[in-house]
């Protein structure tokens, strides 16, 4: 079975994907932010490096929908091809950052891969308000996210609520994580577990 996790950045993706897994015994698969060879680079310059950095998380997140389609066990994933696509990649372009004639012909790449790819089982979307998010991200301390802008995050935001309102492709969970705190409260994370039990037995 496939789990997947989406949400804005610093909405706890990477935090309940772990707490999950540990509970249920299940495998990982995280986003490859720390080795992205595109991330820094985009940051310092987003209109430069926008189209490489996407692609490059598309072919990522495509590798390993093949690897969780391949194993035999559940695997959780922290963050969907989806979000590159509906979110990420048209923000860039909304904002000037990506041309028209890249993200057309990502788009087209993107739909391509949909002909080839099944949606998670189950999709657990993290909803966050922008305070809660900017506080989560300085709690983490990642230098290269020291430069993003809150009106960034809004777009995000923005486009995160307009993509779920009208995800029909599988099971939906939507947790409100200003909320709910699975981060440093165990009630909270049973909680969470419990919604879960309840989406994942409604499967079979």
């Amino acid at each position: 079975m496939h789990i997947a996790i989406a949400g804005n950045i610093g909405a706890g993706k990477t935090t309940l994907t772990r707490l999950l897994a540990k509970h249920y015994k299940w495998s990982t698969h995280f986003e490859d932010a720390e080795d992205n060879p595109y991330l820094n680079d985009f940051y310092e310059d987003m209109q430069r490096w926008s189209f490489n950095l996407q692609i490059y998380f598309l072919n990522s997140r495509l590798n390993q929908i093949m690897e969780i389609r391949g194993s035999n066990k559940t695997v959780i994933q922290d963050r969907t091809i989806y979000e590159d696509a509906y979110i990420f990649a048209p923000n860039l372009h909304a904002m000037g950052l990506m041309t028209t004639r890249d993200y057309d012909n990502y788009m087209e790449l993107f739909n391509t891969m949909m002909n080839f790819i099944k949606p998670p089982e189950l999709l657990i979307y993290l909803r966050a308000t922008i305070p809660t998010l900017v506080r989560q991200i300085q709690k983490r301390g990642r230098e290269y996210e020291e430069s993003i802008r809150l009106d960034y995050l809004k777009r995000l935001n923005e486009r995160y609520e307009a993509w779920i309102s009208t995800y029909e492709t599988g099971n939906l969970l939507i947790i409100d994580v200003d909320n709910i705190n699975f981060f440093d409260n165990s009630e909270d994370l049973g909680t969470v577990i419990t919604k879960i039990d309840g989406e994942i037995h409604g499967l079979f």
